[in-house]
């Protein structure tokens, strides 16, 4: 092998390598218990995770000795989980809602009967993580997209009990003119040097002069986001410090195409006027006046080929 080829197998391995520690970053888990009607614990059972997040579709395990299962590294979004053992009914649950980080309690009652037998329950998603003690708090595409902030490192801090921004040049966004800033996050008291900004679980925080840096050079954009989690206790052990962990998680293909886009922009036609009489008697003759802002960008993705592989730009 030439050096040239070397090069390239080298430069593959360390984007899987990146690709597979971020997996384990961005993703969520199901687990549970699975008894009988008289509450006894059964071993056994097969728990299938069905979603339209996975590529694959599908994806199962097994409940252990005492009855309980783990599915782990699930992306984002709504599964359906059914839980099948020979002699018993067939129990359904849809409608759980996945989010990064989060684990989703899902236990299942089977009766005894024929496995043709089906019995689908559909009720609330879980709400509390009880099997992690991380605090954090996720910004899903729909909050990001309803609530005015500007989308920024600052604007999600905004939105998160307990955490403040600093930032280098000016924190505060009036009407979209500071858009993203250079900057840093804490919470409780927390150092700011401690803190990470990462993609998908790569850490992109600014490296220079900080041995590894607390803000950021990079900004997102927003077209390929689907969620922001921001955890500020109890992180698991693939955290290597106490700060704010801030991770962005992008949007995927899926095995139907669909797109988005957005186009925001404002001037000085646009803007209310605050001249009065009584600041002209004080010899105020002008006001700072907007000239223009702007913002606009789209995105695509679907299939290249079904359930195997997906695209998003």
């Amino acid at each position: 092998m030439n050096r040239h080829g070397l090069v390239l197998l080298v430069a593959a391995a360390v984007v899987l390598v990146l690709a597979g520690h971020a997996r384990a970053q961005s993703t969520g888990n199901i687990a549970g218990l699975v008894t009988d009607t008289t509450g006894a614990i059964l071993p056994g059972v097969t728990v299938e995770a069905t979603s339209p997040a996975l590529i694959e579709r599908t994806r199962s395990g097994t409940t252990d000795a005492q009855g309980r299962y783990l599915i782990e590294a699930l992306p984002a979004g709504t599964y359906r989980v059914t839980f099948t053992i020979a002699g018993f009914r067939t129990v359904a649950r849809e409608g759980i809602q996945l989010s990064t980080g989060f684990t989703a309690t899902v236990n299942a009652e089977l009766a005894v009967g024929s496995v043709e037998e089906t019995v689908t329950v559909t009720g609330a998603s879980p709400l509390v993580d009880v099997q992690n003690v991380r605090t954090q708090n996720v910004l899903q595409r729909e909050v990001l997209d309803t609530l005015p902030t500007n989308k920024s490192m600052h604007g999600f801090a905004a939105l998160t009990v307990g955490l403040t921004s600093f930032a280098i040049f000016g924190k505060y966004d009036v009407g979209g003119n500071k858009t993203d800033n250079y900057g840093f996050l804490t919470m409780h008291g927390t150092d700011a040097q401690d803190g990470h900004m990462l993609y998908n679980g790569m850490s992109f925080n600014h490296m220079q002069g900080t041995g590894g840096g607390f803000n950021k050079q990079f900004f997102i954009n927003q077209m390929d986001v689907q969620e922001v989690a921001i955890e500020g206790d109890g992180m698991s052990a693939e955290a290597d410090t106490g700060g704010v962990q801030l991770n962005v998680v992008p949007k995927t293909g899926g095995n139907s195409f669909a797109g988005a886009a957005n186009f925001d922009f404002t001037n000085g036609n646009l803007q209310a006027g605050n001249l009065s009489d009584e600041l002209k008697a004080r010899g105020l003759t002008t006001v700072t006046q907007l000239k223009k802002i702007y913002d606009y960008g789209g995105g695509v993705g679907g299939p290249l080929k079904q359930n195997k592989l997906w695209f998003y730009t």
